[in-house]
């Protein structure tokens, strides 16, 4: 389960930095590819998963992979925590030509495609073989062909080559912040990845979604500063603690004005990333500089 960390003449991620490549034959074809990231904890799981749901209103197949191993990425539109792909690899001692395309791709709600990647044991893998090996057999059961939107949901944010695999993948990175410190200091990490990432593969910013924010003026001065772009925003709702508790997405909760407002922001998102997002360059600030524009002495 090992993968060699190396990085090849020509191909470096960064300065001095050690990535990991995955096969360049795994290309994922002709559906849009979107990898979210953020702060952990700050509604990855949420978003991404009312982001399906939101492409799938809007008639469009759509393909889920949860990259963390605590895998409930895609716990509201299946109800459960399914099997990872690492599970289900172990189970078949990793002779994936044995394993069967329902084996480890669920079908969620409103027909969302469902894929939990998993982790490698604690302190031991990484993260780029999972979702190497992830893609692979997507692959090879032409599970990608079927897709017209594909959306990894990655771990926090963690930005080391193993969890910057996705981007090697997505042709657009959304981030997901909140209106405070903590959430933009990770978000500028991960523009730095993306950044790094954008110099040997597609992937691009395609920007930033406020969430569980009231306002936004902390995210608009550090996009102002970094040339970045709010996508859209969602408040904190206490509907939105409950869909979790209930299992479901909002699209699936009791109906109210402010669920419909939350319901068509991103109905809205999703149409607008479907018709294609300018892709944003972004440049992300040294440590010192994040103090000094969000008034920290």
């Amino acid at each position: 389960m090992n993968v060699a960390l190396r990085k090849p003449p020509g191909r470096g991620d960064g300065n001095g930095s050690v990535q990991v490549h995955l096969d360049p034959n795994l290309q994922i074809g002709n559906a849009r590819v979107f990898a979210v990231y953020g702060k952990g904890g700050i509604g990855k799981s949420t978003t991404s998963s009312n982001l399906s749901v939101a492409f799938s209103k809007l008639g469009k197949r759509v393909l889920q992979i949860g990259c963390d191993p605590k895998h409930d990425s895609t716990f509201t539109l299946t109800k459960r925590l399914v099997p990872t792909v690492i599970d289900v690899l172990e189970s078949v001692d990793f002779h994936a030509e044995e394993l069967r395309a329902e084996d480890f791709v669920f079908t969620g709600y409103n027909g969302v495609m469902c894929v939990e990647a998993g982790g490698p044991p604690a302190g031991t893998g990484c993260g780029g073989y999972v979702v190497g090996q992830t893609v692979k057999l997507l692959k090879e059961h032409h599970l990608l062909e079927d897709a017209d939107v594909v959306i990894f949901d990655v771990l926090g944010d963690v930005v080391c080559g193993g969890f910057a695999a996705p981007l090697q993948h997505a042709g657009r990175a959304l981030i997901v912040t909140a209106n405070d410190f903590d959430s933009i200091f990770a978000m500028n990490r991960i523009v730095a990845a993306i950044q790094a990432k954008s110099r040997n593969y597609p992937v691009r910013l395609g920007g930033v979604i406020a969430n569980r924010s009231a306002a936004t003026d902390q995210i608009d001065r550090f996009n102002a500063a970094t040339g970045l772009g709010l996508l859209a925003r969602f408040p904190d709702l206490d509907v939105i603690r409950r869909s979790r508790l209930r299992k479901a997405t909002l699209f699936e909760m009791e109906d109210s004005p402010e669920l419909r407002a939350v319901q068509g922001e991103y109905l809205r998102l999703a149409a607008l990333l479907w018709e294609g997002s300018v892709p944003l360059e972004g440049a992300p600030l040294k440590d010192r500089d994040i103090f000094d524009l969000l008034g920290f002495d």
